[in-house]
């Protein structure tokens, strides 16, 4: 567990992929100028000292995962997001069942989390009951921007995709992260714009729309649904990492994110392995925002304010225990493994 200024901070990284992107698994050429756009992001963001070779961001796999989300205690917990791509990657980039091997050797760590597509017809629906009943899965991630066949794009307010929706609530799965960032080449930027979820979450107001990326760089758009949608939420991950880069930016999305929806529907993500949390995890902690933002958007990241942030607004959303976390903790596989069962301690030492 992270502590801070004497504070103990629970953090539930809620955006994290276990991908495959060796060229061996590469069957269209945007699966390669996929991965290089990723590679792109990660060495633009990411401090020259903690940068990876493109050989080892292709496929780091499960291992390697495990050590940096939760070695050194910056991360408690990590929510998976799938990402298929399959018309790219002959066997997908980020699948529900690939990640689930590594979500059932950790399952006090990991949360697992399915996937919906509707263009895939009867047969999606199909695949999301089996998902549901293979991994009791509570929440899906989808990807609107994803090709398939001729089609490059979906719409979550398309009444195919509707359908699927009212599925998620009969199959009791309440949370929908929709990717909603940045263009990725050689995706189309239009497909990832946020209006669709204005009238998905109007229509569907028993679920929870999770915007990752909250909407970058469509951030102004993001937060005049959100305001007057109580039912979503942002996503930092793309955001998180202008904590340390570009810190002026950073608190000028943060300033925006607190002032419309509050600090209680706001997300912490890494978007692993675009970004380590063993170096995030630190700049956003220690992120400020400027007298003049403090002025304007009359709010503060206050050490509270980042505790909702990082792992309390995840937990409520998900219905995780944290103090029993805590405890399980201090004892399980990982703990063991990393010799690190002395962070789930209190400050003075004494067990919570």
């Amino acid at each position: 567990m992270y502590h801070h200024e004497g504070e103990e901070i629970f953090v539930i990284d809620g955006h994290v992929h276990l991908w495959d992107a060796r060229e061996e698994n590469i069957k269209h050429r945007g699966g390669e100028q996929f991965i290089q756009c990723f590679y792109d992001y990660h060495t633009g963001f990411t401090p020259e000292d903690q940068q990876w070779s493109l050989e080892q961001y292709r496929h780091y796999g499960p291992d390697r995962m495990t050590e940096d989300l939760f070695g050194n205690a910056a991360v408690d917990m990590a929510i998976f997001q799938p990402s298929y791509l399959t018309d790219f990657y002959e066997d997908g980039f980020n699948t529900t069942d690939q990640n689930a091997e590594l979500a059932e050797r950790y399952p006090e760590r990991f949360i697992l989390n399915g996937r919906f597509d509707p263009r895939d017809g009867e047969a999606g629906l199909r695949d999301l009951e089996r998902q549901k009943e293979r991994y009791d899965i509570e929440a899906v991630k989808v990807y609107t921007a994803e090709w398939k066949d001729d089609s490059k794009g979906w719409r979550l307010d398309s009444d195919d995709s509707f359908e699927y929706l009212q599925k998620c609530i009969d199959l009791g799965i309440d949370k929908v992260h929709a990717h909603k960032g940045p263009t990725i080449r050689p995706l189309n930027r239009d497909a990832f714009d946020v209006s669709d979820i204005d009238d998905a979450a109007s229509s569907f107001p028993e679920l929870t729309f999770v915007v990752e990326h909250v909407g970058l760089p469509r951030l102004d758009d993001f937060c005049w649904i959100a305001t007057q949608e109580p039912n979503v939420y942002g996503g930092l991950a793309v955001a998180a990492p202008m904590a340390l880069d570009r810190p002026r930016k950073f608190g000028e999305i943060m300033g925006e994110l607190l002032y419309w929806l509050g600090e209680d529907r706001i997300l912490f993500g890494s978007d692993y392995a675009l970004w380590d949390p063993n170096w995030l995890v630190d700049a956003v902690m220690n992120a400020e925002l400027t007298d003049e933002q403090r002025d304007e958007y009359g709010v503060e990241l206050t050490t509270d304010v980042l505790k909702k942030i990082m792992g309390e607004n995840a937990a409520e959303l998900y219905d995780i225990d944290i103090e029993a976390k805590k405890e399980q903790f201090r004892s399980d596989d990982i703990a063991q493994e990393f010799g690190i069962a002395d962070h789930y301690e209190t400050i003075d030492g004494t067990a919570d």
